[in-house]
C-alpha cells in the first residue's frame, strides 16, 4: 500500500514539473498572437508566409500576421498584421519578408523610417520588399558571376 502512494506522489510531482516547464516555455517563446492595431502591406510574393507568422523589428516580435489574402484586381498578396499598441510605426516604414536561416520560418521584418507621422489603425505600409527565395538569390549570383548583360549571345563579333 505504501509503495503505491509513493509512486502516485512521484507521478504527480513529475506532471507538476512538466506543467511548469510548458508554462515557462509558452511565456518566454512569444508564441501568443499579438493583439493591437492592424496595418496592411502588399507584396508580389510572400514565399509561404502564413497567418500567425511573426512581425519583428530588430529581431524582436512586435506583431502577428492575422490575415493573408489575394487582391482580386492586382493579384498582389495582402498581409494584415496586428501590431502591439506600444509600437507606433512611422508612415515611411518598410516591410520585408525574411527567413530565419535557410530552412527557417518566414516572418515580416519591419524597418521603421524617420517620419514623424505615424501609421494609424487600418493604415497601409506602402514600402515593401518581396520575398527572395534561395533559388532567386543563387540565380542572381550566377548571373553576376557570368558577366550578366555583358555576354553577347547573338554570334556577332565585337
Amino acid at each position: 500500500m505504501g509503495r503505491n502512494a509513493i509512486e502516485t506522489i512521484m507521478g504527480a510531482a513529475v506532471l507538476l514539473v512538466a506543467g511548469l516547464f510548458v508554462y515557462f516555455a509558452y511565456n518566454t517563446a512569444q508564441i501568443k498572437a499579438v493583439t493591437g492595431y492592424e496595418v496592411s502591406a502588399r507584396f508580389f510574393k510572400v514565399g509561404g508566409l502564413t497567418k500567425g507568422s511573426d512581425v519583428r523589428i530588430s529581431g524582436i516580435k512586435v506583431g502577428t500576421v492575422v490575415d493573408t489574402r489575394l487582391d482580386p484586381v492586382t493579384y498582389d498578396a495582402v498581409l494584415v498584421m496586428s501590431i502591439s499598441p506600444e509600437v507606433k510605426l512611422p508612415s515611411d516604414t518598410t516591410a520585408t519578408i525574411a527567413s530565419s536561416g535557410m530552412l527557417g520560418d518566414k516572418y515580416v521584418m519591419l524597418m521603421p523610417g524617420k517620419e514623424t507621422v505615424r501609421l494609424e489603425a487600418g493604415g497601409a505600409i506602402a514600402n515593401t520588399k518581396d520575398f527572395r527565395s534561395l533559388e532567386d538569390q543563387v540565380g542572381e549570383i550566377i548571373f553576376l558571376a557570368t558577366g550578366g548583360d555583358n555576354n553577347n549571345n547573338d554570334g556577332a563579333q565585337q
